[in-house]
């Protein structure tokens, strides 16, 4: 059995009592466990799920299902691929599926309904969704440790309090020196996700010495898990609430297997996912949304950067990124000289306002328009404010034109993501036209 086998097979050791009808591990199982397949879930912004299911396909080569519930797909990985699925870039929160009930027949009374959820907890197959889970925390870096780690691989302190820089080389090399297979090190690599895989894969690995002396200690002295169960509900047909839901559903799974409730601080987030009739039962495998992984500055319009990630995937060109601060109304770059513009407007609450935006939407659309390259240029703009912008957008039909508009959630208001293509038609400042300001807005197609 190779080192990643073994690594992984105490991970996958769930110590719980025979009593507490416990995930048992049988050899068997961790002999096949790199061959475990498991339905994975995710949230997405909605309205890019379709981009979601493509960054799926095209990074883990699995199908992808679109959930009817928007907002979420479904796709199957082996469990070797765990940590790529925490790299992709358009996904917010993780789960693993229990058990999915397409057709969910509800009874007619809330006493019925709410008994078989209590009944359902005992019938579902925890044990794969356990095995995942588990191996999904042994991923997890401790901010405490995880803040130390990266101050001692950038600098460590001598006793005459003069700084000595580290190496970095000896970093990776500890870090691939451990039991990792070929793919997660070949992810590494990558320089785009060398921090997101270093997260994942956390200290446990880093430090196998710690991490044995740890197991041994669990294995004498079996930890009752903490949990809590969410329930996330959709549809006026129910005849009960998400909090009876989960509180009846949650009281059955603490008898099944004697976990300790705690709201706050838990282990174990079941989630009790409802959508009309379709019910789906999972286990959280993050803890806050993944679009916080890259935000390094928090200002008071900061945009998820899963919904940046679906944004500048509308195009379709793959360009490299980089960031600057200018001016949206006066760019320092040539005329025709850009491709592609992906932005998100202010909406007109957190920054400016919408009575601003009259005067600000129809310079920006005109700037934009004077740098993209005419026929072939594109711009993606996210605004909520789609009446100003419909009405800007209304005076520049000369130079743009609208090919998608996809409608989308940012944090509870609804918003659109426009997609625009450049006309062939060249950019005539105002004052060149005759000196009537009015007339660019006049012009049509």
């Amino acid at each position: 059995m190779c080192d990643i086998e073994e690594a992984t097979n105490q991970l996958l050791d769930v110590n719980l009592h025979e009593n507490q009808k416990s995930v048992q591990v049988t050899e068997s199982d961790l002999g096949s466990e790199s061959e475990l397949l498991v339905t994975i879930g995710a949230t997405v912004p909605t309205g890019f799920e379709q981009t979601a299911a493509d960054e799926v396909r095209e990074k883990l080569g699995s199908s992808c299902k679109i959930s009817r519930d928007r907002g979420k797909i479904y796709f199957v990985i082996s469990v070797e691929s765990l940590a790529q699925v925490h790299c992709l870039r358009s996904v917010d929160n993780l789960f693993v599926v229990v058990q999915e009930f397409q057709d969910y027949q509800f009874k007619q009374t809330k006493e019925e309904v709410l008994k078989d959820f209590e009944d359902l907890a005992g019938k579902l197959p925890w044990s794969n969704p356990l095995k995942v889970w588990k191996i999904n925390a042994s991923f997890k870096k401790k901010k405490a440790k995880r803040k130390k780690i990266n101050q001692n691989s950038s600098k460590e302190k001598i006793n005459n309090g003069q700084e000595v820089k580290i190496d970095q080389r000896n970093v990776k090399k500890e870090f691939t020196s451990h039991a990792l297979d070929s793919h997660i090190l070949n992810y590494y690599e990558n320089p785009a996700i060398k921090e997101d895989v270093s997260t994942l894969i956390g200290d446990d690995l880093a430090s196998c010495k710690d991490e044995t002396d740890d197991s041994s200690k669990e294995e004498t002295e079996p930890q009752v898990l903490k949990f809590r169960v969410t329930c996330n509900r959709a549809g006026e047909k129910h005849c009960f609430t998400s909090n009876e839901a989960a509180r009846d559903f949650g009281g059955a799974v603490q008898d099944y297997f004697k976990w300790k409730a705690d709201m706050t601080n838990f282990d174990v987030e079941v989630l009790l996912n409802i959508h009309d009739n379709e019910v789906i039962v999972g286990i959280a495998l993050t803890e806050e949304s993944l679009h916080r992984r890259n935000i390094t500055h928090f200002g008071p319009t900061t945009l998820r950067s899963t919904l940046a990630y679906g944004m500048l995937s509308k195009p379709s060109w793959g360009l490299p990124i980089d960031a600057v601060q200018w001016d949206i109304c006066n760019l320092p770059l040539r005329t025709g000289s850009v491709d592609i513009i992906v932005t998100d407007l202010p909406f007109g609450k957190r920054m400016g306002s919408k009575k601003r935006n009259w005067n600000l939407y129809p310079a920006c659309l005109r700037e934009m328009s004077r740098v993209c390259t005419p026929t072939t240029g594109r711009a993606v703009l996210l605004t909520q404010d789609t009446k100003c912008f419909t009405k800007a957008l209304s005076g520049m039909r000369h130079v743009w034109r609208k090919v998608d508009t996809v409608w989308v959630n940012v944090g509870g208001l609804r918003a659109a993501v426009y997609v625009l293509i450049r006309t062939p038609q060249a950019f005539v400042h105002p004052s060149e036209q005759d000196g009537e300001r009015g007339t660019l807005w006049q012009c049509k197609e």
